[in-house]
């Protein structure tokens, strides 16, 4: 009779632990949503917001929908979604980036354009 419960014991812990491991959430997925929300994170610190709003809005849904699949433990569809949150973000970020280097340009383009007209007016001063 003992060996028959320990038994029956081994045995549902050995399907507690099988049916925990298989509803447990996927590592994968949790790094793959860390990333995605890391990328957000940078887009909108880089000023992705006013540069590209629906880019980002985009990463930040595909992020909580991520988050979402993988609470219900659905990780594919969390990865694939991660995966899409990280590109958007980046997008976001790599527009962020071409505004700020355009204004950046521009500045030094007013900037060389004050050089060139003082140097002209000295140059006409000496004359």
């Amino acid at each position: 009779m003992d060996t028959r419960y320990l038994n029956l014991a081994a045995a549902a812990i050995a399907a507690s632990f099988i049916a925990t491991t298989a509803y447990a959430k996927s590592p994968v997925a949790d790094e793959t949503i860390a990333v995605a929300k890391a990328a957000v994170d940078r887009a909108e610190q880089s000023g992705a917001p006013q540069a590209a709003p629906v880019q980002l809005a985009s990463a930040r849904d595909k992020l909580a929908r991520a988050q979402k699949a993988n609470a219900d433990h659905q990780a594919k569809p969390a990865i694939a979604l991660a995966d899409q949150a990280t590109v958007d973000a980046q997008v976001a970020e790599a527009m962020a980036q071409k505004e700020r280097a355009a204004k950046a340009a521009a500045e030094f383009d007013a900037s060389m354009s004050t050089l060139r007209q003082e140097s002209n007016r000295n140059s006409s001063a000496n004359q």
